[in-house]
């Protein structure tokens, strides 16, 4: 189990949990079309933006396989959200999960992903006591798989066309890493 003491930091980042006054953000995020061009979803209109900022609300801890946590990514000196890191529980048994991040347009190339993501392979591998770690991504995304190969995870695999997303058929890429990489490059 996994309970973040909140708001958590890394060296130029701020984490919080989503609440409802996030709305306007999230739906500003979740319609853009460059936001989701790479995304399993369409753009979002306000309602349909309503039901994902209610479920990431409760998205705050990791109790039980399955769950997600997902905290909204935030610049400290302003309080402006500027996307989120998600970490997914997705096996006790075999002690996985999945990494995945979103940013706004405007604050892409400043390394803000990678550092979120970082943060969530520390809180799986030291606070989840996770084995495995991975980030699945649409094959077309080359901004997000060199996130994921700045932070040593290894490609291990090109699912061809394994999901149709609106309309196309999409590749996706595997990314992953080991607990014991992760501490090996952590030193």
């Amino acid at each position: 189990m996994l309970v973040p003491d909140f708001p958590l930091r890394t060296a130029r980042l701020e984490y919080r949990p989503y609440a409802q006054s996030d709305l306007d953000f999230i739906h500003e995020l979740e319609s853009n079309p460059v936001v989701v061009r790479y995304a399993t979803f369409d753009a979002r209109d306000r309602v349909e933006a309503r039901a994902s900022l209610a479920k990431k609300i409760d998205e705050t801890a990791l109790r039980a396989e399955g769950d997600n946590l997902t905290p909204v990514i935030v610049l400290p000196e302003t309080g402006e959200p500027i996307g989120d890191v998600q970490l997914t529980w997705t096996s006790r048994e075999h002690r996985q999960g999945e990494i995945g991040y979103i940013l706004h347009p405007d604050h892409t190339g400043n390394g803000y992903a990678t550092e979120a993501a970082a943060l969530m392979l520390r809180l799986g591998f030291e606070g989840l006591d996770l084995h495995r770690i991975e980030g699945r991504l649409n094959a077309r995304n080359g901004a997000s798989a060199r996130v994921l190969e700045r932070l040593g995870m290894r490609r291990e695999a090109c699912l061809v066309q394994s999901e149709l997303v609106r309309g196309e058929w999409t590749d996706v890429l595997v990314y992953a890493i080991l607990a014991h990489e992760w501490r090996a490059q952590s030193r």
